[in-house]
This record gives structure tokens, sequence and C-alpha cells, in this order.
């Protein structure tokens, strides 16, 4: 897999890597005790964030070409 460090693709896997590792730490801090909430916040925005991001990354990337 041949992919140009700052191609769309490269970020769209870059965006799901970040996105999997923060699920497992909002995991990890929604079961922590005693619950960092502000910590917890942070993390949940930040993936929200990478959410959307990925959204609109993969609908560009889908998007069909004007003929």
């Amino acid at each position: 897999m041949n992919l140009n460090l700052h191609s769309p693709k490269r970020q769209l896997i870059e965006l799901k890597i970040e996105h999997a590792d923060l699920n497992v730490l909002v995991d990890m801090t929604a079961h922590a005790r005693p619950i960092d909430e502000l910590l917890l916040r942070r993390f949940k925005k930040r993936r929200l964030q990478l959410r959307d991001q990925i959204l609109q990354l993969e609908l560009s990337l889908d998007s069909p070409e004007p003929a």
C-alpha cells in the first residue's frame, strides 16, 4: 500500500485510528474511580470532532465527479 503521507486516504486512516484510541480512553475513563469528569468530557468532545472530520473526508472521497 503506497499512500502519500498527506493524501486524503492516509488522513482518513489516521483519523480512524485516533478515534478508536479515544473510544478506548473514554471507556477506561468512564469506568475509573474516581471519574475525572473534565477529562472524560474532553475525550468525548475530541471524539465527536474526529467523527465529523471522518464523515466529511469520507464524503469528499466518495463524491462522484461531474461528467
